[in-house]
């Protein structure tokens, strides 16, 4: 397999000297980050806000664009069209303002599916309802509210697992790294104003699984390495991030390599957890090698010999390997 080592197994890098510049930089990207999420929040696709959803079929294919095209000169701008099945179907989504209270979904969805209907049909290829849905902004807020629990549930499991796995520094800094990555791909989303759906939430949460994957690899050889090599904790934790360096780039490579083409062949509806997969790679990368590690020299932080000592269930298996 030493056609797959791109970077030399012994320490050829040194990765904490860097460790200030790389503090500051993403102290300063996930402030930023922080701040555009606090001043201009997020563009929340219908999932979150409300609105309607309206199935329209066709006699014949359908151009996207040019129904795009014919909505936004109708008045509906903002709306989302997407084609699935045989390319005669059309998926259209789009906000109700104004419409809260149930006694009037009924007829704002409807009025809003013949709307819509009449400007994506043309006289060669009418198009007809198949089913047209209201999704409340009650929904909407329930949604947001599961995802928020969703992010607190995958955390405190993370902190339980690497505090059992490792040691409770080693977890403190995981979830720290992980964290800030989720900031950081959030931030830009509100950065740029993109759509922020369920898929995208799909997404964010996966970018917390990734980072967490990438640091845990790099952690375990540290820890190994503590345990077997004669050297200060700085020289360890160095040679650990050389000697795992090659894991990590081949493996987020390959994981950015099969995003991308989702990114780019996935269609509309997959494109935004494409995009937070994307940005989630690169950044999660980047900080399992500069940021995660070398937290681990800092202050509370700092790990010793005396911390990562083998427990007694490990003797055994440790006296096994070569």
């Amino acid at each position: 397999m030493k056609f797959l080592t791109i970077f030399p197994a012994e320490p050829k890098i040194n990765f904490l000297r860097m460790k200030w510049v790389a503090f500051v930089v993403a102290i300063l990207v996930t402030i930023v980050s922080l701040g555009s999420v606090a001043t201009q929040g997020f563009n929340f696709a219908l999932d979150f806000t409300g609105g309607t959803v309206t199935e329209l079929r066709f006699a014949q294919p359908v151009n996207i664009e040019a129904a795009r095209g014919r909505l936004a000169d109708a008045g509906f701008g903002d709306a989302q069209v997407i084609s699935f099945g045989s390319g005669n179907d059309l998926l259209v989504r789009m906000q109700l303002d104004g419409v809260e209270d149930a006694e009037n979904n009924v007829a704002a969805n409807a009025q809003a599916a013949a709307q819509i209907t009449k400007a994506v049909s043309t006289p060669d290829n009418p198009g007809t309802v198949v089913r047209s849905d209201f999704v409340g902004p009650q929904v909407g807020r329930d949604l947001a509210l599961n995802g928020i629990w969703a992010v607190i549930f995958v955390v405190v499991g993370f902190l339980i697992y690497i505090s059992f796995r490792f040691e409770k520094k080693f977890a403190i800094a995981a979830v720290i790294t992980s964290l800030q990555d989720v900031v950081i791909v959030l931030g830009w989303f509100s950065l740029t104003g993109h759509e922020f759906d369920l898929t995208v939430l799909a997404g964010v949460l996966a970018v917390l699984g990734f980072s967490i994957n990438d640091t845990i690899v790099v952690f375990d050889r540290i820890r190994e390495n503590f345990r077997s090599m004669r050297a200060d904790p700085d020289s360890i934790i160095n040679a650990s991030i050389n000697q795992t360096l090659s894991r990590t780039v081949i493996t987020s490579f390959v994981a950015f390599l099969a995003v991308l083409a989702l990114y780019l062949y996935g269609g509309g509806s997959l494109r935004g957890m494409a995009e937070a997969q994307l940005i989630g790679v690169v950044v999660g990368t980047l900080s399992s090698i500069f940021i995660a590690s070398p937290l681990l020299t800092l202050g509370f932080l700092k790990v010793t010999k005396q911390d990562l000592l083998p427990k007694a269930k490990d003797e055994a298996a440790l006296a096994r390997r070569p």
